[in-house]
């Protein structure tokens, strides 16, 4: 591979019929690239398929799952390790729940981690032979500002996501003799399902699709070149 030529294979993209995910699906889908997704939700899944290969000319593969259950992670990655090779994986799926640690529910930690981190890590080393025996490919992980900055009311979130950003550095060490990129991006608060309902204007949040945007851009870099962190902040700052 040259230094100008972009990986090949499949895009899969975790959580992908909404916000981030379905813009990044999209974005990946319009350069040509077939697309492995996974939701909870059946229709929005079959509605995702249907337009974005309609749309793009692309195949898209998609599964029903629940990433917070290790068994249908383990489900999902035989999928997609028997679809073909893997260009780039993007674990995207993650949760938010607002509140303190002094203060939440009891399982709200074990749920964020399931579904933030454990749904990576799971994921992630089920495919890894598949891009270790090409020596090609890239994880890029969906983690946060609030992977580097608490707040509060960020409470067992922004575990979970210090947590994701520490596997996604572990990784990067790991995987550099064989050749795999390994970039975490880091956004700020995105207008995304997470979001619903609160009364906030619209334009103090980032557009997903800019959050998609760097996604490709991480992943368009040449092979001499690794962009480990983005981070990415709402003009007007943090909410």
């Amino acid at each position: 591979m040259s230094s100008t030529q972009l990986l090949q294979g499949n895009i899969v993209v975790t959580g992908g019929t909404k916000g981030i995910g379905k813009a990044t699906i999209e974005l990946f889908a319009s350069k040509g690239y077939d697309i492995i997704t996974c939701s909870r939700g059946e229709k929005e899944l079959k509605d995702l398929k249907i337009a974005v290969e309609s749309k793009y000319n692309v195949k898209v593969t998609t599964a029903v799952a629940d990433l917070s259950k290790k068994n249908e992670v383990i489900k999902f990655g035989e999928l997609v390790n028997e679809v073909g090779d893997i260009a780039a994986l993007v674990n995207n799926t993650g949760v938010f729940i607002p509140g303190k640690v002094s203060e939440e529910e009891d399982g709200v930690l074990e749920m964020m981690i399931d579904t933030n981190l454990y749904s990576a890590y799971h994921l992630t080393r089920m495919l890894l032979n598949n891009m270790i025996t090409r020596k090609s490919g890239h994880i890029i992980n969906m983690c946060s500002t609030a992977s580097i900055t608490p707040y509060i009311n960020g409470g067992s979130y922004c575990i979970s996501k210090y947590a994701m950003y520490g596997m996604t550095k572990v990784l990067r060490e790991e995987m550099k003799e064989h050749n795999i990129r390994v970039s975490a991006i880091m956004p700020g608060p995105t207008f995304t399902a997470s979001w619903e309902g609160v009364d906030i204007d619209e334009n103090r949040f980032i557009d997903p699709k800019d959050v998609a945007d760097s996604v490709w851009t991480v992943f368009s870099a040449s092979e001499r070149t690794v962009i480990e962190d983005v981070l990415i902040r709402p003009q007007l700052g943090d909410l």
